[in-house]
């Protein structure tokens, strides 16, 4: 009951209307009609255009955006058509409540995330590893790992661009072992994401939905561990045992750094109390961090002067004139300026992909794909199958069709397709936010092909990450939700 409650589905819509109540009103199959192949169509032709975002310079929410107004107005031209318009106000708006409350969720944690970096907690970690004149082969493993375990927290794309700007930074231009870092902090970044709720789009999604509760994605660390360790020990192999040249940078953490830390921890706990404890949406507990942050900002604001005015004295005494010139510099911190810096391109994205999805959900195309999937397969192939189509079609509409179809699978096989959805994305540069992001981060020397020459390496990982789900989590595989 708890699942239903929490999860607003379009399986759930068509499963309501199916009954006794809403008999006449069922909704149409239109996955043999004309409208319902231009809805493919047209879906095809804006994910062709997403997945060349990289050429076309073009971005990935405009095509999607388009593609969902355009298979909405059909439905709703159809259903006109058959004097049944009802259905199609309430499908919609199911599917826009279930995008609204994803939304908010990832509006919060973004602007924590833009609220460290402003304060100079991600500089600060960049700058000590820097003067630290790591040599190459601890580069590598040192922004691997930290991908790797700041991803559940922050998102992988944050991450793995934070990861990227030190390795291009002591890199000196060796295409080679740019290339080779990249990859690395692209399969750690993803591979960190897929044992935590906060770690990427497609576990906050699950989550949310109610099918695997907070605690359980834990069980996914030592196969993602794995995932990430079996490609990077065989490329550490090619990495050249130098060291690059100390380069020293000087920068200042903020006031209010540290206690932004504590803050965000404090919101993700009351997100996770109002989810397991009360029985409320997740998204609840972090509004309300949103409105922590907020009067933190405003204590930040208030106090400020008489901070700068104690610094100020302490730089003068000191005869410090670059302190004094930084602290003449000094901009209040605003709340609304890091919601503003959020990925918006992202959050659009999510929610083209989503209406994208249910709206092809509701002509009947998901429950097609279900058959043919879930009925004709084992649950366990079908759900390693979508974790190699996620390498290329994004993960988000691939977790968010099945918990449209809403298959009858044990946790386990839940908990494998959120493994799957996660990791797979690494095995090709387009099929992540985290490799996309980096090709542009470090264009000409992290680039599609020179990802792909490590993709049967990383596919091994991908396999020896599913063996050992399936072997260390048996139990779970027998527990229905």
């Amino acid at each position: 009951m708890q699942r239903k409650l929490c999860l607003f589905t379009l399986g759930g819509l068509i499963a309501l209307f199916s009954t006794s109540v809403f008999a006449a009103e069922a909704p149409l199959d239109l996955t043999r009609t004309s409208v319902g192949i231009f809805a493919v169509i047209v879906f095809v032709v804006a994910y062709l255009l997403v997945m060349g975002e990289e050429y076309l310079h073009l971005r990935k929410s405009k095509p999607v955006l388009v593609a969902a107004g355009i298979i909405w107005v059909a439905i709703g031209w159809t259903y006109i058509n058959h004097d049944i318009p009802g259905l199609t106000e309430e499908a919609f708006r199911h599917n826009l409540l279930e995008y609204a409350e994803l939304l908010l969720f990832l509006l919060v944690a973004m602007t924590y995330i833009n609220a460290m970096e402003e304060r100079g907690l991600f500089d600060a970690l960049r700058v000590w590893m820097v003067r630290k004149g790591f040599s190459y082969q601890s580069l590598f493993w040192l922004t691997g790992w930290l991908a790797f375990f700041i991803s559940p927290v922050a998102d992988n794309l944050t991450t793995a661009l934070l990861m990227c700007a030190v390795v291009i930074k002591v890199g000196e231009g060796d295409k080679r072992f740019i290339n080779l870092c990249c990859i690395n902090i692209v399969v750690a970044a993803n591979a960190g994401g897929a044992f935590s709720p906060f770690g990427d789009i497609t576990t906050l999604m699950v989550w949310q939905a109610g099918i695997i509760k907070f605690n359980e994605f834990f069980i996914l660390f030592i196969p993602a561990v794995l995932n990430y360790l079996v490609p990077a020990i065989v490329m550490s192999f090619y990495i050249e045992k130098r060291r690059p040249a100390a380069v020293y940078e000087n920068t200042v953490l903020k006031r209010g750094a540290f206690r932004i830390v504590l803050l965000f921890l404090l919101t993700v706990a009351t997100a996770v109390a109002c989810h397991s404890l009360l029985n409320l949406p997740p998204v609840l507990g972090m509004m309300t961090g949103l409105g922590y942050l907020q009067f933190f900002g405003y204590y930040l604001r208030q106090t400020l002067p008489s901070s700068l005015a104690r610094k100020r004295v302490m730089a003068e005494k000191r005869g410090d004139e670059e302190a004094l010139k930084r602290l003449g510099s000094v901009v209040p911190f605003d709340v609304f300026s890091r919601v503003a810096r959020a990925e918006w391109d992202t959050l659009l994205f999510f929610y083209g992909v989503v209406m994208c999805v249910g709206g092809l959900g509701f002509m009947g195309y998901l429950a097609l794909v279900s058959e043919v999937l879930y009925g004709g397969w084992d649950a366990v192939y079908a759900n390693i199958a979508l974790g190699v189509v996620s390498a290329v079609v994004d993960n988000i509409p691939v977790m968010f069709a099945v918990l449209t179809m809403e298959p009858e699978m044990s946790h386990g096989n839940w908990l494998l397709i959120t493994l799957t959805a996660g990791v797979g994305g690494s095995l090709l540069s387009v099929g992540s936010a985290a490799g996309v992001a980096l090709m542009g981060q470090a264009r000409g020397m992290y680039t599609f092909f020179g990802h792909l020459k490590w993709t049967p390496v990383i596919f091994l990982g991908y396999v020896v990450s599913i063996l050992a789900h399936l072997w260390l989590n048996a139990d779970s595989f027998k527990v229905f939700g």
